[in-house]
């Protein structure tokens, strides 16, 4: 069924509208909290799913845009720019921290967790324990498996009780 253009782009704006923060949310966490980063590969993927949005079946859009963020947070890390050293005119005004400095609150911890793990563990933690999706809707999002998933799921978790005991008292819900 063929729907007219000016239906397509009033569909597509009222997803938008209505799913982009959320999206933004789980990019941020892909991302480790790098909110610049974040709204960037939720463009680029809301541009990509613009592209195909005739193509997209009403009953898996939120599916497809998951897939769609977690695809382009994955593949950005795989591009040569971010090989590359960065280079900065100047210093930051704030250093980075670490565990060690003053104290964090438990959002910005678990985000400094996670930037510990890599993407595709990330992804399975966040999409699993974060966002509370299913074994089979975050395998969907990663384009993996279900035993993928589980063991990605389980070996993140388990590299940050194993890293940082310390902090196993955080929760991911809600964050």
């Amino acid at each position: 069924m063929l729907r007219r253009d000016s239906e397509q782009d009033r569909e597509f704006t009222e997803f938008v509208t209505a799913r982009r923060a959320g999206l933004v949310r789980v990019a941020a966490l892909l991302v480790s909290g790098d909110l610049a980063r974040a709204e960037d590969i939720v463009q680029t993927a809301l541009t990509r799913m613009y592209l195909a949005w005739s193509r997209v079946r009403p009953d898996t859009v939120d599916a497809y845009a998951r897939r769609c963020v977690v695809n382009e947070a994955i593949d950005e890390r795989r591009r040569p720019f971010w090989r590359r050293e960065r280079v900065h005119a100047q210093l930051p005004d704030v250093p980075i921290a670490s565990f060690a400095d003053g104290p964090r609150s438990d959002e910005e911890e678990v985000l400094a967790l996670l930037a510990t793990l890599p993407a595709g563990m990330r992804a399975a933690v966040v999409l699993r324990y974060v966002e509370g999706l299913s074994v089979a809707e975050t395998a969907d999002a990663m384009r993996c498996s279900e035993g993928n998933v589980k063991s990605q799921a389980a070996r993140g978790l388990q590299r940050l009780r194993d890293t940082f005991p310390a902090h196993a008292h955080l929760s991911m819900k809600g964050i």
